[in-house]
């Protein structure tokens, strides 16, 4: 199974839950050390994005808060708060499986920022689908 495929796993978790169908999962060394998805409905708490979920479980197994040998696959383009935290954990390299909507801004793209992060597209049809379909049953 491909890493971008356990995130799907993990956002479709999110969308039987009511939460926003978002997965992320972090790799080191081929292996998977970490994999959240959104629970922000759940632990009624605005930071519990699936991206901020992983990089906490991430830096607890290895007792760092510096994940720079580390790979973010995610479902969806992350926000301002969630690239924020990749580029503070020091993740060099992220994969996204779809593209944010026209609010998008590219945090990865700025030169006002100390650490960059490599970002690659590996647009899924499932993960765009699966956010269409959670909020046109929203509406």
């Amino acid at each position: 199974m491909k890493f971008m495929d356990i995130a799907i796993e993990e956002s479709k978790k999110a969308y039987k839950k009511g939460e926003v169908p978002i997965g992320a999962v972090i790799v080191r060394g081929g292996r998977v050390i970490a994999r959240a998805h959104n629970r922000r409905e759940r632990k009624q708490n605005a930071l519990a994005h699936a991206e901020i979920l992983a990089i906490h479980k991430a830096c607890k197994k290895l007792k760092s808060w510096r994940l720079d040998d580390c790979v973010m696959y995610v479902t969806l383009e992350p926000c301002i708060m969630c690239a924020g935290a990749i580029l503070n954990a020091r993740i060099p390299r992220v994969v996204i499986g779809a593209k944010q909507g026209k609010e998008s801004v590219d945090v990865f793209a700025s030169n006002n920022l100390n650490h960059k992060a490599e970002v690659e597209f590996d647009l899924r049809e499932e993960c765009s689908e699966i956010i269409k379909k959670f909020f046109a049953e929203k509406r």
